[in-house]
């Protein structure tokens, strides 16, 4: 008999090997990720994007027309109560200011002194009447004059006396707080107000926001020259997706962060949860006081706020791309049992865009599929290879979720 090649036998067995190590290979499943459940403090917040306001704004402009001849103030300018803004052209006002206190300059040094003189005159000339009008009665009596001599010195004694009457109520219109002062004294208080019109000044104080005049505009009354936020209180407001209304609460703290300053997130407190809904964007309004103010911020400011609203010191958390038929607070896991797949329903608690809180169906330790949507029937057996979860290696997990704006921080 012939003996069987060395070399034959040896490609049997290498062959024999290599099936078998398939066959087992076959037998053990395919090669997949998985995850490993584990506990950890969580805090759940609602992520969204919104703009700095100021509670209340104000519009500055011109009571008269004229022409812009200073602009004093920029964007972005602190301003208290009665700072000059801007200066228009007066110079017709100003003519009429100056002619005006020239007449009452004019009338105390000159008018008034006259009209005493002029009462002075009139009384003696009165007192010159009166003697004639004696002298000619003791001459009538005795038929010395006639009747109408008489009568002319009654007549000149009457004018005489009503020129003594105008002389003293002139006197007294022209005396130092009499009508015609007053009339002067408020008529240049009229002009010089109108005059004042001229420098625009704020009525409040705050920040300049906008300006929407140069020099060399003509201004109109009732134009928008200047927009000021007014010094107090400073507000974040959000749009939120309704579905997180039930989360919400007044006071609940949350931590806002500028676009521009990303490095320095400031705290903040929700004030206040709009008692409506956007029907057609499906959002509610939320305002967050900021309380300090950081000397950064600026209105219309786009802020991204993290409003903290629910947290556990220590659950469950699995990563969301491990759950499957997800219905409100349930979903379903590929849960591996001695190598084998085991389709597992869970209960849900706190949820988040990647990871979300187990409450029942797994424990501490157990291993999941990463793909929960795997076509694997009950019984598979798989190979596994172990991931890091998004928040394995870290202390704190921030789960969040917003319809439009979430986004998860993980700190």
């Amino acid at each position: 008999m012939r003996a069987i090649p060395y070399k034959l036998i040896v490609s049997a067995l290498l062959l024999i090997i290599v099936s078998g190590f398939f066959a087992f290979r076959w037998w053990q499943g395919p090669l997949l990720p998985s995850y490993r459940i584990s506990s950890m403090p969580l805090v759940q917040t609602v992520v969204a994007t919104g703009r700095v306001v100021a509670v209340s704004n104000t519009d500055i402009g011109s009571e008269i027309s004229g022409v812009v001849l200073k602009r004093l103030v920029q964007e972005g300018e602190q301003v208290a109560a009665g700072d000059l803004l801007l200066v228009l052209s007066s110079d017709d006002v100003a003519a009429q200011v100056r002619q005006a206190e020239a007449e009452l300059a004019e009338l105390i040094s000159s008018t008034r002194p006259q009209a005493v003189v002029d009462l002075t005159n009139a009384e003696v000339a009165l007192a010159q009447a009166d003697r004639n009008v004696e002298r000619r009665r003791e001459l009538a009596a005795i038929s010395a004059i006639s009747d109408e001599e008489m009568e002319q010195a009654i007549q000149a004694q009457a004018q005489a006396r009503n020129d003594l009457e105008n002389a003293r109520l002139r006197a007294n219109a022209l005396s130092s707080g009499g009508v015609e002062e007053d009339l002067l004294r408020a008529r240049i208080a009229a002009l010089q107000a109108q005059l004042n019109k001229a420098q625009v000044r704020s009525k409040v104080s705050g920040t300049i926001l906008t300006r929407n005049v140069e020099v060399g505009d003509l201004v109109q009354p009732g134009q928008s020259l200047f927009t000021i936020a007014l010094d107090g209180k400073t507000e974040i407001r959000v749009p939120l997706d309704e579905r997180n209304l039930s989360r919400l609460a007044l006071q609940q703290p949350a931590v806002a962060i500028a676009d521009a300053y990303p490095n320095k997130p400031f705290p903040v407190r929700i004030s206040f949860i709009a008692p409506s809904i956007d029907p057609q964007r499906g959002t509610v309004e939320v305002r967050l006081s900021v309380d300090p103010v950081p000397d950064f911020l600026r209105q219309d400011m786009t802020v991204s706020v993290n409003i903290e609203t629910d947290q556990r010191t220590k659950a469950l958390v699995i990563s969301n791309d491990a759950l499957a038929n997800v219905k409100e607070d349930s979903a379903e896991v590929l849960l591996l049992r001695d190598g084998e797949v085991q389709r597992q329903q869970v209960r849900l608690g706190l949820r988040g865009l990647s990871a979300s809180e187990v409450l029942s169906g797994l424990s501490a330790g157990d291993e999941i599929l990463v793909d929960a949507t795997a076509s694997l029937a009950d019984g598979a057996r798989v190979r596994t290879k172990l991931q890091a979860a998004p928040f394995a290696n870290t202390d704190k997990m921030r789960a969040v979720k917003d319809k439009n704006q979430a986004a998860e921080t993980i700190n």
